[in-house]
C-alpha cells in the first residue's frame, strides 16, 4: 500500500463534468470526500494558457483528467502545462487520464511526406513529466507502444454490452453486430462475443478522402436489429451511409454504439435526419447542447469505470480486471442498467 493518503484529481477545461463525476464516484468508493484540486486553468489575451494550483501537492499521487478533444491543440497544451506545474510542485507521480486521445488517427504514414502525429504527441506527454497514461479505446492499439511509460487502455465494449443487454433484453435473438469497415472487425467481434450475437461487416471503398465510392454488406442482415460499433464518429457521413445500406439490405432497425462522439460539422443534423434509430456515445468527450438535445443520441457514462481504474492504479491492483463485464456489472449496478 502506498504511503500517500488519497489519490488527488485535477481537471482541465476539456471535460469538467466528467472529472466531477469521477470524483463523486471515487468519493462513494472511498467513503470520504474526494474533490478536484483547486486550481485555475485560464488564458491570457493572446490565448497563452496559464495554470496555477492553489493546493499543496508535494508528494501526492496526481491524476490529471483531460481528454484532448476539440479544440485539440488547446486541450493538449492545457494537459502539458498542468503536468509541468505539478512536476515543479514536487508531485510524487503524475498520471494523465485521457478519455479521448486526440491525434490518434495519425498513427502511421498513410502516404509520402506525412507525419506520425500520434507519436509526436506521445513524446510531448512523456517529456512534460507524466509517468502513466490512462485512456479508452485508442484508435489503434499500437499507439500504446509510442509511449515509453505505462499506458492502460480501457475498453468501452463492456459498458456497451451492459447497455445492449438492458435495451434489447427481450430481442437479443434478433440483434446483429456490424463493423462499419474491415479495420474495425476486431472491435465489433469483441462486442458480439460479449452479447452472443452474430457479426456482419460493411466494406467501404474510397475514391478519395472524405468520399465513399461504394459500400458492400458482408453477411445476411435481413430481419435483424443491426448495431454498428466503432471507436470514433466525426462528421457521421460514413455512419449514416452505412445505416442506409443496412436498411436497404433488409435490416429492421439500425442502432450505433460509438465510444468517442467527436460529432463535428454537420454530424448532429445528419444523425437526426438519418434512418438510424439511435446513436449511443460515451461521455469521453464533453457533449455540447445540440448533442444533448438530439432526439436519437444517447450518452452513457464512463465515470464509474474511470473512477475504479484510478483507484486500482493508486492501489497497485489490476486495471485489466475492468475489461470483464462481470467486474463492471456491480460498479454500474443501480445506476443505469439495473
Amino acid at each position: 500500500m502506498p504511503s500517500i493518503i488519497e489519490p488527488k484529481l485535477i481537471s482541465g477545461n476539456a471535460n469538467l463534468p466528467l472529472a466531477t463525476s469521477i470524483a463523486r464516484r471515487m468519493s462513494m468508493h472511498r467513503g470520504m470526500n474526494i474533490g478536484l484540486v483547486d486550481a485555475r486553468v485560464e488564458r491570457f489575451n493572446d490565448q497563452e494558457i496559464f495554470v496555477e494550483v492553489y493546493e499543496n501537492v508535494r508528494g501526492e499521487d496526481m491524476f490529471i483528467i483531460q481528454p484532448t478533444s476539440n479544440p485539440a491543440n488547446d486541450n493538449l497544451m492545457e494537459l502539458l502545462i498542468m503536468s509541468d506545474a505539478l512536476r515543479r510542485s514536487s508531485a510524487a507521480r503524475i498520471t494523465a487520464v485521457i478519455p479521448y486521445f486526440g491525434y490518434a488517427r495519425q498513427d502511421r504514414r498513410s502516404k509520402a511526406r506525412t507525419p506520425i502525429s500520434a507519436k509526436l504527441v506521445a513524446n510531448m506527454i512523456v517529456e512534460s513529466g507524466i509517468e502513466r497514461v490512462l485512456t479508452m479505446d485508442l484508435h489503434a492499439a499500437q499507439i500504446q507502444g509510442f509511449f515509453d511509460i505505462p499506458v492502460d487502455n480501457l475498453y468501452a465494449s463492456p459498458i456497451f454490452a451492459l447497455d445492449i443487454l438492458h435495451q434489447f433484453k427481450d430481442q437479443l435473438g434478433d440483434v446483429m453486430v456490424v463493423s462499419p469497415d474491415v479495420g474495425g472487425v476486431a472491435r465489433a467481434r469483441e462486442l458480439a462475443k460479449r452479447i452472443n450475437a452474430p457479426l456482419a461487416i460493411v466494406d467501404k471503398r474510397r475514391e478519395k478522402p472524405g468520399e465513399i465510392a461504394e459500400m458492400t454488406v458482408i453477411g445476411d442482415v435481413s430481419g435483424k436489429k443491426c448495431i454498428i460499433v466503432d471507436d470514433i464518429c466525426d462528421t457521421a457521413g460514413t455512419l449514416c451511409k452505412a445505416a442506409e445500406v443496412l436498411m436497404e439490405h433488409g435490416a429492421t432497425e439500425v442502432h450505433s454504439y460509438i465510444t468517442h462522439g467527436v460529432l463535428s460539422g454537420p454530424a448532429v443534423e445528419r444523425i437526426t435526419n438519418s434512418v438510424m434509430k439511435s446513436l449511443v456515445v460515451t461521455d469521453s468527450i464533453h457533449a455540447p447542447e445540440p448533442v444533448k438535445s438530439a432526439p436519437n443520441i444517447r450518452i452513457v457514462p464512463t465515470a464509474p469505470m474511470f473512477a475504479q481504474a484510478i483507484l486500482n492504479i493508486w492501489n497497485g491492483t489490476s486495471v485489466s480486471s475492468l475489461f470483464e463485464t462481470e467486474t463492471l456489472t456491480p460498479i454500474y449496478e443501480g445506476m443505469y442498467y439495473a
